[in-house]
């Protein structure tokens, strides 16, 4: 007849070695989180705050899909961060798929950077030397940027740029006396466009002029100028107001004009 086994020498139950594998990379999902860069820490105490006694005998801690949270509009999918996340993604793609034959012939470059999804259109193509006249090719651009960016829960700001050189003699006959003039009444002009005459929500635009203070390449050649006059259509990671409910966001873009880009 066999012997019982003595129940103090059995080991742990057998679930325990799922339970703790399961454990395990619970920590290690953290941890790559925490790892990867920068985390928003409201929607990493939310998801943890979802785990927290749930896993043992105790009562569950708050649920993500069930409670007060859920309440207030805080389910994971409905997070600031995540739809800010998503609504660049697919911002990003759509414009390098609307932009591709512009972007090939290099009229237009797309771009992701701390600022948001970057458009930036190519002066020279688009304008004339010294002149802030939207030209009629630049308004068949701006009907497809109008079509990208008026769906986009996020504020769009127009940045106009120009290289170091002097204004040429028929911009100054034109009123613009500096690149500050010139920048900045190229970035208005395109704003008027969407407007008024795309219907873009003038709420989430704004227009800015950089002048000649923020080149992306050195101004030392011909080839590289022509690169730093340009007009940069950003689509900010900052959430517009009238998209979320739940959130107290302020009703204009927080100012983040502290970026820089090395000459390259």
């Amino acid at each position: 007849m066999a012997k019982n086994k003595c129940p103090a020498c059995t080991g742990a139950p057998e679930y325990m070695l799922t339970y703790g594998d399961m454990v395990t990379l619970l920590l290690t999902f953290f941890v790559m989180m925490l790892s990867a860069g920068e985390v928003d820490q409201r929607a990493l105490r939310l998801a943890v705050t979802s785990f927290q006694g749930s896993l043992g005998i105790l009562s569950g801690g708050n649920t993500l899909t069930k409670g007060r949270l859920m309440e207030m509009g805080l389910n994971l999918q409905d997070l600031p961060s995540s739809q800010a996340g998503s609504s660049l993604a697919k911002s990003l793609k759509d414009a390098i798929s609307l932009f591709q034959p512009e972007i090939q012939h290099r009229k237009i470059n797309v771009i992701e950077d701390e600022r948001g999804i970057v458009i930036s259109l190519m002066n020279d193509a688009y304008f004339a030397p010294g002149s802030a006249v939207v030209s009629q090719e630049l308004r068949q651009v701006l009907v497809r940027v109008a079509k990208l960016i008026r769906p986009v829960p996020a504020y769009i700001r127009i940045e106009g740029h120009t290289d170091n050189q002097p204004i040429p003699i028929t911009g100054v006959r034109e009123g613009y006396e500096t690149n500050w003039e010139l920048s900045g009444a190229r970035a208005i002009n395109i704003l008027r466009f969407l407007t008024e005459t795309e219907d873009v929500d003038q709420k989430k635009l704004s227009a800015v002029a950089f002048g000649a203070t923020r080149p992306i390449y050195s101004n030392d050649t011909p080839e590289k100028r022509s690169f730093n006059r340009r007009v940069d259509i950003v689509i900010l990671k900052k959430l517009y107001k009238g998209t979320r409910k739940h959130e107290n966001l302020p009703d204009h873009p927080i100012p983040d004009e502290e970026w820089t880009v090395p000459n390259r």
